[in-house]
């Protein structure tokens, strides 16, 4: 099992970026995108279930939007009105369906400058 996220890169506050998470070896029911800050610990962020239903921490709702592609195995998080703040490495996480573990992505970082 095997989730490889990507699209992070620096961006000026009020921008927009898009994350994606490729799964493979493994059906998931809920998936979820997490974040850590230098020197903090690692938060979530939003999670999508089997079912399409979500549901977003309060720093994201309104400016991020989880969704994924079922046919391909893959997680996406749209990024926008970013603000410097949401520097950090972000984590992708899918909950494998016959094991009920979960698994993580290696991160991918954002920067946002003021």
């Amino acid at each position: 099992v095997q989730l490889q996220a990507s699209g992070g890169g620096l961006v000026q506050a009020g921008g927009s970026l898009r994350l994606s998470c490729a799964a493979s070896g493994g059906i998931f029911s809920s998936m979820g995108w997490y974040r850590q800050a230098p020197g903090k610990q690692r938060e979530w962020v939003a999670t999508i279930s089997s079912d399409g239903a979500t549901d977003y921490a309060n720093h994201a709702k309104g400016r991020f939007t989880i969704s994924r592609d079922y046919a391909k195995n893959t997680l996406t998080l749209q990024m926008d009105s970013l603000a410097p703040e949401d520097t950090a490495v972000y984590y992708c996480s899918g909950r494998r369906i016959v094991t009920n573990r979960e698994y993580w992505g290696q991160g991918t970082q954002v920067t946002v400058s003021s």
